[in-house]
């Protein structure tokens, strides 16, 4: 009961904005341990509520167990206890397990649990997925929905109620009408997160999120904590001129290709003198045409530089 309480504590203080770093790397694609300290430890000199570490945008599906738990070591050292830094977990049920170990050893406060890689599981398969991870750690959880793992109502309640440590809730679908159904279905037994983009701040605050993950922030925390800002305040006027005049150009050519999210945010970096470096197969770097595009589009971003 003690440990419940604490974790919905935990998770009812995420407000606003979840910094999102990159996985920098080097020209010979080995990983950037000095380039990720260093971004960490930038990122979290901004009043972000938490740091999350190999995720997504850190290219986790590229990366080696080991260089997974790695990343999550790097990053706490980094942040030094200025803020929550959450794990990502994924892959496979044993796999999942041994990361989500290493992990709270490493200091990570909660954990992130992404879709296994079977993508024809039943519910009844993938309940004992998320709940085999939940029972192996003592740090709270979120699952994320993205791709192919998406959920009724009933099935997220049903989750909900098998994971005692299941707190928080990721959504990668951008789906706000089932999105909302969903929060209106189980209420307060979840805080609730955006996830599947920085262009989707206004809809995700005005459905009653209390944060989201944000991979502008490796470019400008400044412009990701004004959006979240915005946001708590339902000021949707002036949260949507920002994301007109700077979040849609630059995701326009995230659009571009597939999986150019991670490599267009990378560009960016580089462009802005970020630690971040190539790609991992299989994603591809921007083309040199449309890096130049970038570059003009971060002219614009004075403001929040």
């Amino acid at each position: 009961m003690v440990a419940a309480m604490m974790h919905a504590e935990f998770a009812r203080n995420l407000k606003g904005v979840l910094g999102f770093p990159v996985t920098p790397f080097r020209p010979d694609l080995s990983l950037d341990y000095d380039g990720l300290a260093r971004l960490s430890d930038w990122m979290a000199g901004f009043p972000f509520c938490a740091i999350v570490a190999a995720g997504g945008v850190a290219e986790i599906y590229s990366l080696t167990p080991d260089e997974i738990a790695g990343s999550v070591r790097c990053v706490v050292e980094a942040v030094n206890g200025r803020m929550p830094v959450v794990g990502s977990v994924g892959f496979n049920l044993p796999i999942a397990v041994d990361m989500a170990n290493r992990m709270e050893k490493a200091g990570a406060s909660a954990l992130l649990v992404m879709p296994p890689y079977y993508s024809n599981a039943p519910l009844d398969g993938l309940t004992e997925y998320y709940a085999g991870v939940g029972a192996a750690t003592s740090l709270p959880i979120s699952i994320y929905s993205r791709d192919w793992a998406a959920f009724s109502p009933e099935q997220v309640a049903r989750l909900a109620g098998r994971i005692p440590n299941l707190v928080f809730w990721k959504d990668g679908q951008g789906d706000a009408r089932k999105y909302q159904r969903i929060m209106r279905h189980v209420g307060d037994r979840l805080v609730w997160l955006g996830g599947i983009g920085d262009d989707c701040a206004a809809t995700y605050f005005a459905i009653g999120v209390q944060a989201f993950t944000s991979s502008v922030s490796n470019l400008s925390p400044k412009l990701s904590l004004k959006l979240a800002e915005l946001g708590l305040k339902q000021d949707f006027q002036a949260l949507n001129e920002l994301l007109n005049r700077y979040v849609h150009p630059l995701f326009a050519m995230r659009e571009r290709s597939r999986g150019y999210e991670v490599a267009v945010t990378k560009k960016a970096m580089e462009i802005l003198g970020r630690p971040a470096g190539p790609v991992r197969p299989p994603l591809q770097s921007v083309q040199p045409q449309e890096a130049e595009m970038i570059r003009r589009l971060l002219e614009d971003w004075t403001e929040f530089l």
